[in-house]
């Protein structure tokens, strides 16, 4: 081989995109026409002809995924535009992906929250908690789009609220209260990211400002990681047991769980559906990241395409598709993307990174520094005032998204979405693609029709599954217990309760979350229970409520509780020494953010992982007692 002098180290671009480095299908250029397309910085004027550039460049660009090997195989003449749904019912589908406040500004995550809203779409909180000042419309905007209510945002209209309708239960369970719970529309489950299955999610501890603490009931400056999910989710039985605690919370939620594209999906998909759950994410290797290192982005996961259409056919074979509705992301850009990800199956479509760039981002990718130029990925102040979004800009890229969806619809000959999702037969592989890395390869797998599959539209108008009777609806039908509840009184009942008895008074705790948030209520609700609890007993236990087990109970005690008290007692006249029997399962206490819990007894093994602000006293516990605490007293 020859000598080649080095006088310094090559950069290839793997991370950073380069002018001479590998092909990235985020790059500057593609962030520049997408800017001018939606007007950022402009008064939010969309240019549809910078947007039709924008459409030009993914064109012309390196093949970069496999729907990119992909092409339309219509087996009907095109339409008239005018024939296809609306742009509406379109964008209804959208979700942006789980970007947590933390990773990006308060500034992006608003702005995102608010255009999602103003579309009809669905944001996503993301770990780590959401402000209960985001779930109040906006009253008091004035005729420059400015609100003294959220000073840093500008381009509002009144009406407009912040909230997202998405709320995420990462393994971290940071800022996840009862309060929090009852406030989502959907509550989605963070089995893994794309960008790094395996690993939980990450934040340095420069951009854990006093905001991010506070809203995570941790510290400032100290970094966050959230565990693996193996502490509370060993198995499917687990994840379907928090899928149970979340409806039992909420029942007028939708669960959804998220996945990782990979070999094997598709069994697991038909486990998440068995296990009761609403929605199935399928999470793409090219979902972004704003706060992990740069060892956790590169080598995860599998590609979008191959997860999704898995997932979609062992969900048909199995019987089970017309229960859950299938939702993906990863490296979603544009109309093309969207449509290509309703004919291997999804109903629903998330946009990570593409909605970041919407708002500002111009791939700087150095996000896990805290030192974002534009203010989209930092909590610096100085970098926030340079945040240049509004959600008009947003608004404005999905619109054109969805108009572009309507224009393959019609090239297609299809009126709606219903009528295409599933439909792998109408994709074929392209031959004319002359890349000596692909001439092998064999996309049969993506394009196979899996079967009829029902109508998208009518899985998405289904209500929440439901956890059938609970103790907490006899509980709650008792009018004595209602009128405490709303008008701050106490009371005090008792009643048996045996181990089917899952996520007991969780309900109970969500219903006074509801009406007065997590510590809004004065009143007591004093609950005497005999017998042995099911799993999760006393999960999202709120302040004023006061529960006495006289008995045991299984895995998961407290759970997610924020408030109140709960004591476990054995029996009177008990054979056994109390110190030395177990009266509480595994994982007690695990993401507690506030109440106490006494045990007259020992608990099992991870006893307190991630309790934030909870006290207990107990009489011991197994392994791995108190990992990742983050605060509170055992």
């Amino acid at each position: 081989f020859p000598e080649k002098p080095l006088t310094n180290l090559e950069d290839y671009g793997f991370i950073q995109s380069k002018p001479r480095g590998e092909y990235h299908a985020n790059n500057q250029t593609m962030a520049k026409l997408l800017h001018k397309a939606i007007g950022l910085g402009k008064g939010s004027q969309a240019n549809p002809e910078a947007y039709k550039a924008y459409q030009e460049h993914f064109e012309q660009s390196p093949v970069a995924t496999l729907r990119d090997c992909l092409e339309y195989n219509s087996d009907r003449p095109p339409i008239d535009i005018s024939e296809v749904e609306p742009a509406d019912k379109i964008m209804a589908r959208f979700c942006t992906g789980g970007m947590s406040l933390g990773a990006i500004s308060r500034e992006t995550h608003e702005t995102i929250a608010i255009a999602m809203n103003r579309v009809g779409g669905k944001s996503n909180s993301g770990e780590g908690g959401e402000d209960p000042g985001r779930w109040l419309q906006l009253t008091d905007v004035d005729e420059n789009g400015l609100s003294p209510s959220v000073p840093y945002l500008k381009g509002l209209r009144n009406g407009d609220i912040a909230t997202s309708r998405i709320k995420q239960v990462a393994s971290g369970r940071f800022g996840v209260t009862p309060e929090f719970a009852v406030n989502a529309d959907q509550l989605e489950i963070k089995i893994a990211q794309g960008a790094k299955p395996g690993e939980g999610g990450q934040l340095p501890g420069g951009k854990v400002s006093p905001y991010i603490a506070d809203l995570r009931r941790s510290k400032p400056g100290v970094p966050l990681i959230s565990p693996p999910p193996h502490h509370d989710i060993y198995s499917i039985e687990d994840l379907a047991q928090l899928i149970h605690d979340l409806h039992q919370v909420n029942p007028y939620a939708k669960v959804s769980v998220k996945l990782v594209a990979e070999a094997g999906i598709g069994v697991v998909a038909s486990g998440v559906a068995k296990a009761n759950a609403d929605i199935v994410q399928v999470s793409g290797h090219d979902g972004g990241t704003g706060a992990s290192p740069i060892s956790s982005i590169k080598h995860a996961g599998g590609p979008m395409e191959m997860g999704l259409a898995e997932t979609h056919q062992v969900l048909v074979r199995n019987e089970l598709r017309d229960r859950i509705i299938v939702r993906t992301d990863g490296g979603i850009r544009s109309g093309r993307d969207i449509m290509m990800g309703a004919l291997l199956g999804a109903d629903e479509y998330g946009f990570g990174t593409a909605a970041m760039i919407a708002t500002g981002c111009i791939m700087a990718r150095v996000c896990h520094t805290n030192n974002c130029p534009v203010g989209v990925a930092t909590q610096r102040e100085e970098l926030r005032a340079r945040f240049p979004g509004a959600p008009e800009d947003l608004v404005n890229y999905f619109h054109f998204v969805a108009e572009e969806v309507r224009a393959d619809l019609a090239k297609l000959g299809y009126r709606s979405m219903d009528e295409i999702i599933g439909r792998a037969d109408l994709l074929r592989q392209r031959q004319d693609l002359k890349l000596s890395k692909t001439a092998g390869l064999d996309l049969s797998y993506l394009t196979t029709y899996a079967g009829p599959c029902g109508l998208s539209s009518e899985r998405i108008k289904q209500a929440a599954h439901s956890n059938g009777p609970q103790l907490d609806d006899e509980i709650l039908a008792d009018p004595e217990v209602m009128d405490a509840i709303k008008n701050d009184k106490t009371v005090k009942k008792s009643v048996g309760i045996v181990n089917v008895d899952r996520s007991a008074l969780a309900r109970v705790s969500g219903a006074i979350a509801k009406q007065h948030g997590n510590s809004g209520f004065l009143g007591s609700v004093q609950m005497q229970l005999q017998g042995s609890a099911g799993q999760s007993f006393a999960c999202f236990n709120i302040q004023g409520m006061d529960v006495h087990l006289v008995g045991e109970a299984n895995d998961y005690v407290g759970k997610s509780m924020s408030g109140g008290d709960i004591s476990i007692v054995p029996p009177p006249n008990s054979s056994f020494q109390p110190e030395t029997a177990s009266l509480a399962g595994n994982t007690c206490l695990y993401g507690a953010t506030g109440g106490r819990l006494f045990v007259n007894g020992r608990c099992g093994e991870r006893f307190a992982v991630r309790n934030s602000m909870a006290e207990a006293v107990i009489e011991g516990a197994g392994d791995h007692c108190c990992e990742y605490m983050t605060g509170g007293t055992v």
